[in-house]
């Protein structure tokens, strides 16, 4: 097991807030973060370069465990003059007139883009930015990378009917660690002493398990035993007389 614990993710994910959890629990076991392309993080999984990753589905399974995490929104980046942003949502059919510019390293997953193609592929989404800065066309893209190249000549609309990136924890298979363990509890929620799942309940049954035979064994001896049944009639029997009213004389 590595000394620290590795994460990578991929651009538009903001792993901070399980960063954070993770410094307050395992404050003796670094967490090394690093940002990756997207087309890269499976590889670097596979390799033993990271422990696991926040990753864009879909992710091969035959190979790959995966908890997916959250869905995000589909966006159209646009100038902030375009016409499209008089509407709050826009169609497919709304940008046929357009140039849909697509990146080489899109995640999305187009069976028929939008629009009207350019006549080059932009290599990465911050070059696809740069040219609909430049009025040459538009870009399709989740939410959070919308957010992550905002600029402020730039606006951005819902798209419907467009396809959707998902967002998972992902790590290899084959190599379940407990630190793996560690963050899997964390992105789920899980409170500081349910976080090791899998290694704790074994315990807790057992310790159930001694709990409820002791409490079976002790029963006997209890209030429902014979003696104690003698000694509570003798305590009642007292009861009626305090509770009788004085004869008047």
């Amino acid at each position: 097991m590595s000394p620290s614990f590795r994460l990578v993710y991929v651009p538009g994910v903001m792993p901070d807030k399980w960063v954070r959890v993770w410094n307050e629990r395992l404050p003796d076991v670094p967490l090394t973060l690093t940002q990756v392309p997207a087309d890269a993080a499976q590889g670097l999984l596979l390799g033993g370069e990271a422990d696991a990753g926040l990753v864009r589905l879909p992710v091969d399974r035959t190979v790959f465990s995966a908890i997916p995490l959250y869905t995000e929104q589909t966006v159209v980046v646009v100038p902030k003059d375009h016409l499209v942003t008089a509407a709050d949502t826009v169609s497919p059919e709304d940008l046929a007139d357009d140039i849909v510019l697509h990146p080489l390293d899109d995640v999305l997953s187009w069976e028929s883009l939008p629009g009207r193609p350019a006549l080059e592929r932009p290599a990465t989404t911050a070059d696809a930015i740069e040219l609909v800065a430049a009025g040459i066309g538009v870009l399709v893209v989740p939410l959070s990378l919308a957010r992550l190249h905002h600029r402020k000549d730039l606006t951005h609309r819902p798209l419907t009917a467009a396809p959707e990136s998902s967002v998972a924890l992902s790590w290899p298979e084959a190599a379940t660690t407990d630190r793996v363990e560690d963050f899997i509890g964390i992105v789920r929620g899980r409170t500081v002493n349910s976080t090791r799942g899998r290694a704790q309940q074994p315990a807790q049954e057992k310790k159930r398990g001694r709990s409820d035979g002791d409490t079976r064994r002790r029963q006997p001896a209890g209030g429902s035993g014979g003696r104690g049944r003698r000694s509570g009639t003798g305590g009642t029997t007292k009861n009626p007389r305090r509770g009788r009213p004085r004869r008047g004389s």
